[in-house]
């Protein structure tokens, strides 16, 4: 009988739903915002809250926790001096979930995962930025030659 047993299990081993909540909530620090499908989205909710309660006090012991947990000191950093400050007056609910239709493939449902109040530029982060400065080698080749 499965009394109190309160996880999804994915239809994955322990330790790949481990490294799997592990990524997704290291990439929902990081961006504030992820897409995935709902099962996952529904099952990163609960940790993800509890990562922001756990960041929002301010001693070594929880440092540590955090960092055991995430295995990313960036994303502990992030917790640490960023959400836990945004999140200060707010008892809980530091995420939403935004429903997002189906996936074309294998019409899994989809869904955003999110932070309220989230800051729009994280999403940006690892975006390159286009350079315009770069010249093209056949503009390269013309210097050259002259």
């Amino acid at each position: 009988m499965r009394h109190a047993m309160t996880n999804k299990k994915l239809n994955r081993t322990s330790e790949h739903r481990k490294a799997l909540l592990k990524n997704m909530l290291n990439s929902l620090i990081k961006y504030e915002q992820i897409k995935t499908t709902l099962p996952k989205a529904k099952f990163l909710k609960p940790q993800a809250d509890k990562i922001i309660t756990l960041g929002k006090r301010e001693t070594l012991q929880t440092t540590k926790m955090l960092v055991s947990k995430l295995q990313d000191i960036k994303s502990a950093n992030k917790v640490k001096k960023t959400l836990s400050k945004r999140y200060e007056n707010r008892k809980g609910g530091y995420t939403r979930i935004i429903k997002a239709g189906f996936r074309y493939g294998d019409n899994a449902p989809m869904a955003i995962i999110e932070f309220v109040d989230r800051d729009a530029e994280a999403k940006k982060i690892d975006k390159p930025k286009k350079d315009t400065t770069k010249e093209t080698p056949k503009a390269v080749e013309k210097q050259a030659s002259a």
